[in-house]
């Protein structure tokens, strides 16, 4: 009996950090006492691990057992430390060679009969572990498949602390009695939200403007206001941008799939997401479910950080509380999310395409002669989203009643969703390969400093700048989003740059609302 050293993953927001854990059986009064661990975790963790061994019949040394995590000052919390604890225990008192865990990072909880039960956030865990060397890592048999989307490191899924020691002590597995209750489970409350393969743009007749919209929205990344009436299309527009989007890389997948890992809610057939998330919150949800939460052990990522490289849908958004918005304005132009909790700042990625609607009143009737709601409650309502968030909307869309002739129009004219997808596709290549020495991915993204000094256009289409910002059809503070906007039509066009005729197009874009919502 001595000292037996393993690891284990603690996870401060979507990063990890290797936590060395120590144990060591001396004289003294006996029990388990644990070192780096709240006091209310300490108590469940011992309680947890004492029953494991014992009910996967093995002795507990009735010894003086401490166990350290380090380092102490590291926020450390939740049942993800079980499994290490246990096994640290064991390899001091000799049960297991102290030498068959040294190298390897131990993730999972342990249920009072020895089962090891699934937890969240293995992904950012397992990424941390190779990052800092670690060759072999053990997880529940339930988050197996997620542990091995990441190369370079041996996955190892076990379903019970008997089986793992008997895997470290080189014997064959005890028999358990059947399947394990738990291989199946896996710690997903609702899947990674996705929408249907049947949401075609060519469902949404007569919003030829709002089709426009959506897809320049999908080529440059660029956030999309859209406002009209009940039944003009908003809803039905915003639901189809998602499936516009091309696939996401290796690397964005992996950082989308952490997130959704963190909150809990993989798809448990499909461990890895590829395609781009969709969240829509609503209005009644609280502030932490929109931007993330925090509760006294963890924090979550809220559904901006759900929609990371995909999109977020706020239907009815004046409806939403001012403060929530006013700070979505500020994360959407950092593009991260920071929650405050018991471990710190957590900062998680935050870059959807942000899509709003909202009806030109609280009724939602088709024009101001059949609107009921009073003068002033129709200027206050759409008065309700800030100046700040709309400064971060490039493309702003008024929806009106189609006309018969334009429902007659697109019976042919609608093109498909697979066949715009393509356009996007293609946009988004050419602008990758302009992008490709910066740290930006779409048009979207680049800053006004950069925009203005590394992607100007050509004179002649800057000659039509200079005539809307004098004609006051462009404010200085439009300027970036325009440019932004050239530039995408310019990479749909399949141009090397931004023709007048673009720049024209953008202005039409950015200004889409024929009077303003607010001042």
């Amino acid at each position: 009996m001595g000292i037996a050293r393993t690891r284990a993953i603690a996870l401060v927001g979507i990063d990890a950090v290797v936590v060395d854990v120590e144990g060591s059986i001396i004289d003294g009064t006996p029990g388990l006492h644990l070192i780096g661990l709240p006091d209310t975790d300490r108590n469940e963790i011992r309680d947890r691990v004492r029953a494991a061994i014992l009910n996967s019949d093995q002795q507990f040394p009735h010894r003086h057992i401490a166990v350290s995590l380090f380092p102490v000052s590291l926020p450390k919390h939740g049942s993800v430390f079980d499994l290490a604890i246990a096994v640290a225990v064991l390899a001091a008192s000799g049960t297991i060679p102290a030498q068959a865990c040294a190298s390897m990072a131990l993730i999972g909880e342990l249920g009072l009969d020895g089962q090891v039960r699934p937890v969240h956030g293995v992904l950012p865990a397992v990424l941390a572990a190779v990052d800092a060397g670690v060759s072999v890592v053990v997880v529940p048999q339930a988050n197996a498949a997620e542990a091995s989307l990441v190369p370079g490191i041996d996955v190892i899924g076990v379903t019970s602390l008997g089986r793992l020691i008997a895997q470290l002590r080189g014997m064959p597995p005890p028999d358990e009695g059947g399947d394990d209750p738990h291989d199946s489970y896996h710690p997903t409350a609702h899947p990674a939200i996705g929408l249907p393969g049947d949401l075609d743009l060519a469902q949404v007749r007569g919003q030829a403007g709002g089709r426009e919209a959506v897809e320049v929205a999908a080529a440059g990344g660029h956030h999309l206001a859209l406002v009209g009436p009940v039944g003009t299309g908003a809803v039905m527009l915003a639901e189809r941008l998602p499936g516009l989007l091309p696939d996401l890389d290796h690397d964005t997948a992996l950082e989308v799939t952490a997130l959704h890992s963190l909150a809990g809610l993989l798809p448990p057939d499909k461990p890895l997401i590829v395609r781009p998330p969709s969240r829509a919150p609503h209005h009644t949800d609280p502030r932490g479910a929109v931007l993330g939460a925090r509760t006294s052990r963890t924090v979550h990522p809220g559904a901006v950080a759900l929609a990371h490289r995909g999109v977020l849908f706020l239907d009815d958004a004046p409806e939403f509380a001012v403060q929530t918005l006013k700070s979505l304005a500020r994360l959407l132009e950092d593009g991260t999310v920071t929650v405050s909790g018991a471990e710190g700042i957590v900062t998680f990625p935050a870059r959807p395409i942000a899509v709003l609607a909202a009806r030109p009143c609280p009724c939602g009737a088709p024009d101001a002669q059949a609107c009921t709601c009073p003068p002033g409650v129709r200027q206050r309502y759409l008065a309700r989203l800030p100046r700040s968030l709309l400064d971060c909307v490039g493309i702003k869309v008024r929806l009106t009643p189609a006309a018969p002739a334009e429902l007659r129009r697109d019976l042919a004219a609608a093109e498909s969703s697979r066949r715009v997808a393509d356009r996007v596709q293609a946009a988004r290549d050419r602008a990758a390969r302009r992008l490709a020495e910066t740290p930006w991915r779409t048009n979207a993204e680049i800053p006004g400093p950069e925009l203005r000094c590394r992607f100007t256009p050509p004179a002649r289409a800057a000659a039509i700048l200079d005539a809307a910002l004098t004609g006051g059809q462009l404010t200085p503070g439009g300027l970036d989003q325009v440019l932004r906007l050239a530039w995408t039509l310019a990479d749909l066009a399949g141009s090397t740059a931004p023709s007048p005729e673009d720049i024209t197009a953008a202005v039409r874009l950015w200004g889409g609302f024929s009077e303003p919502l607010n001042s």
